[in-house]
């Protein structure tokens, strides 16, 4: 059977947030009875789409009526096939025009397509009279010309194949009369065309024909049984041509919906009227009554206004013997919200990736209400507190859009509830409830539980000890939450920081890669990385401060007098000093630090045990009590010098004091030969004499210089006193912080006799910073000092 297609396109942009929908109108006419799988048209071809993208954008028929089962768009060819054979009268009963309406829903982007299909009639039905047997009754006095009306015959097809014309069986009494009425029906009538006469014939048997117009031509039949009786000259009557009746859906059984009433003129038998169903369709019997006697229409079946919005039929009322006439009952339904609106989830993306932009489509909501007018008006919402929000699109469809930045981190699912109302009194109301899953993304560094870390570990730790740990959180999912710790390349004393440290890299602990020396270095930092497993991965750093605490792991080391030096070491004390004069010191210092560098003095042997004292933390020697002849010249004295460590460390050394006023004075130093050492001191006396002398002149010009020039300069750092060799006192030994052994503020004065009273020197602090290494120990000989001695009384003389 060819196909009738009729294809109107007419496009239609509506704009939602940050996506465009388009819309267009296809119609298409097919006859009814067609076979499952019978092609209707070519949507792809006709809406211009790619037939290959009609499976990845998810095109799909849906409607509102409960059509959907009856079509489908076949994916692999773009075809709008049948699906169920249609049955237009079951559908559409006896209205004109019998329309399905689909719509084609393509996403990405959303596209919105409305098809109407036009249900065509094929003559399947033939005409179909109310009664196999029509019995009149006609008196014999019934005059030529007299009218009998006989319902007419009721096909279920429309249009061409509606019954077209009616024949009568040939016979001697009876010719058809066929009259069509405004509103389209046919009025039959059997006109007698020759009187009757009882005595000959008392019952008549003629067949009337409906035919309707089909092709080919249906036709149906009824017997016309005519019984000859006596006069009845009245029909009945009806009070109103039509009947009008307002019927709510949902009305209770045995509602009256109408009464029809019609009189008769005759009295008696001939007057007596009934009532009953003339032209009426099966659906509508199963839905209204009639009473025969009393024409009251009730209800008897469900009154549904989705399913039928309007009935009509034909009342025939009849007299006793066979008179009648008939009357048209309009009922119309009216509707009832009694239908809540229906939530469908046509698409959604799910789960939602967390670093979508705001204002993305995740899914596709359908509304859908079948009630009409304002009981059919939606309204849709979505509850408050999430980041989505509803926005309008074509018709009954909304998008959920977000409205924010989503954070998995913070809320990985969403529970989101949409709630339809409709504008009905009482309105209606549905919900369904959409949980959205949030995907993870890498957007989370690790982040170390503190800003910085600390760790203390004593000197002289064993390898493979444990400093510290570190710990970082990264609150991404999975791989993406998986932390792995290490090192950041860098440097500790020149040497790689991996050569002190390792970090373990799943637990964060660090550990000690070799024993810490706190002479070497006291603290040092490294920089430790925490990576995610992320693509790209996420890292962040923290700074771990190593603190390297004091073990008392050295001894005292005596600077002077030095007790490794075999050189003769003497210092002079004057015959005339008295009780608490300073005669010499010991200067002794302390690799460690804190209460292991705290030295204290003690004189554990001495030629005369009531003359010297050694001050116990100065470790400066000073009389205790003035100087007597009996007092021997040679004096020996043996100091211990211990630090504060537990346990206590300790170191002697030797002094030898002559108590004399003159070096001449001692006959050993009269029978001293001349020895290298002594050539050595004579250089050192001439070079220092003469580069005193031209460093005392230079400075004298500079300072006229100055003085001329008004201009002033910092005082030179000589003023009478002469610094002690860098070399002896090394930097750590002279912390400005006090936790060393000698503090910069430290001025000792040393008073020599050579002949003279007023030669001095003055021992000040070094401000050499070269680093000495812990290792290594100081090495001078007591000739070196005594030669520094000397050279200082020189230089004294000179500039006093």
């Amino acid at each position: 059977m060819a196909l009738k297609r009729q294809a109107s396109l007419c496009f239609v942009f509506g704009f939602a947030l940050f996506f465009e929908i388009t819309a267009a109108d296809l119609s298409y006419s097919a006859p009814e009875e067609m076979r499952p799988g019978s092609i209707v048209g070519n949507i792809a071809k006709d809406l211009g789409l790619e037939v290959a993208k009609l499976f990845t954008r998810k095109a799909r028929i849906d409607t509102e009526e409960n059509y959907q089962h009856y079509c489908d768009i076949d994916l692999k060819t773009g075809n709008f096939v049948i699906r169920e054979k249609i049955d237009r009268e079951e559908l559409c009963g006896e209205r004109v025009s019998c329309m399905l309406k689909f719509e084609l829903v393509v996403e990405s982007p959303l596209e919105l397509h409305r098809i109407s299909l036009l249900i065509l009639d094929v003559n399947d039905n033939s005409p179909v009279f109310p009664k196999d047997t029509v019995k009149l009754e006609i008196r014999e006095s019934a005059v030529k010309g007299a009218r009998y009306r006989v319902n007419e015959a009721h096909d279920a097809d429309i249009g061409q194949n509606a019954v077209k014309q009616y024949s009568l069986q040939k016979n001697d009494h009876f010719v058809l009369s066929v009259r069509e009425d405004v509103d389209g029906t046919k009025s039959i009538e059997l006109v007698l065309d020759k009187e009757l006469d009882r005595e000959k014939e008392h019952d008549l048997n003629f067949i009337l024909t409906a035919v309707d117009g089909g092709n080919p031509q249906r036709s149906g039949s009824a017997v016309i049984h005519v019984t000859v009786l006596d006069a009845n000259d009245n029909a009945p009557v009806f009070d109103q041509a039509v009947y009008k009746a307002n019927l709510p859906e949902n009305s209770n059984l045995n509602t009256l919906v109408v009464i029809v009433s019609a009189s008769d003129a005759d009295e008696g038998v001939n007057g007596e009227v009934s009532y009953e169903f003339n032209r009426i369709t099966e659906r509508a019997k199963k839905v209204f009554s009639l009473d025969s006697k009393t024409g009251e229409i009730k209800v008897i079946g469900m009154v549904d206004f989705e399913t039928n919005s309007k009935y009509e039929m034909r009342i025939e009322a009849k007299d006793g013997y066979g008179l009648s006439s008939d009357a048209k009952v309009m009922i119309d339904i009216t509707d009832v919200n009694d239908n809540a609106p229906v939530i469908y989830i046509k698409s959604m993306m799910n789960p939602t990736a967390e670093n979508v932009p705001t204002g993305t489509e995740v899914g596709i909501i359908n509304v859908q209400d079948r009630d009409s007018e304002n009981n059919g008006q939606v309204r849709c919402s979505i509850q408050q507190g999430v980041p989505f929000k509803l926005v309008p699109s074509i018709k009954n469809y909304y998008s959920l859009v977000t409205t924010g930045q989503l954070d998995r981190e913070l809320v990985s699912d969403y529970n989101i509830t949409i709630t339809a109302t409709d504008e009905g009194s009482p309105s209606l109301s549905s919900s369904k409830c959409v949980q959205l899953s949030v995907a993870d993304i890498n957007d989370n560094p690790p982040v170390f539980e503190e800003q910085s870390y600390n760790a203390y570990v004593s000197e002289n730790n064993k390898p493979g000890s444990t400093l510290c740990s570190v710990s970082a959180r990264d609150p991404d999912w999975r791989q993406n939450g998986t932390v792995v710790y290490s090192l950041l390349a860098g440097e500790v004393n020149g040497a790689p920081v991996s050569s002190y440290l390792s970090v373990n890299g799943d637990t964060g602990v660090m550990h000690a890669v070799r024993s810490f020396d706190y002479e070497q270095f006291r603290s040092f930092k490294v920089h430790v990385m925490a990576r995610d497993n992320g693509s790209p991965p996420l890292t962040s750093n923290v700074t771990v401060s190593v603190f390297i605490s004091d073990v008392n792991d050295n001894a005292p080391q005596i600077l002077y007098p030095s007790p490794e030096s075999n050189s003769f070491m003497t210092e002079l004390v004057p015959k005339a000093a008295h009780g608490g004069s300073l005669v010499s010191k010991v200067i002794a210092v302390d690799a460690d630090s804190g209460q292991n560098a705290w030295l204290s003095y003690q004189i554990v042997k001495s030629t005369d045990p009531g003359l010297f004292t050694i001050g116990v933390h100065s470790g400066e020697i000073r009389t205790l009590r003035d100087i007597s002849e009996s007092d021997s010249m040679k004096q020996n004295l043996v100091v211990a010098v211990k630090d504060n460590g537990q346990p206590s460390l300790s170191a002697t050394c030797s002094m030898y004091l002559l108590i004399s006023d003159n070096l001449a004075e001692v006959p050993e130093l009269k029978d001293l030969s001349y020895n290298e050492s002594n050539s050595k001191l004579t250089s050192y006396l001439i070079i220092a004499l003469v580069s005193v002398s031209t460093f005392f002149l230079t400075f004298i010009i500079i300072f006229l210089g100055f003085r001329f020039c008004r201009r002033r300069k910092p005082r030179l750092l000589f003023d009478g006193a002469v610094a002690i060799p860098s070399g002896y006192l090394p930097p750590n030994y002279a912390d400005v912080d006090g936790t060393g052994t000698l503090r910069s503020t430290y001025n000792y004065d040393a008073y020599l006799t050579t002949g003279s009273r007023t030669s001095d020197f003055k021992f000040v602090t070094s401000y050499n910073d070269n680093t000495l290494p812990a290792d290594q120990t100081l090495k001078k000989s007591p000739s070196d000092f005594l030669e520094f001695f000397f050279l200082n009384t020189i230089i004294s003389n000179v500039l006093n």
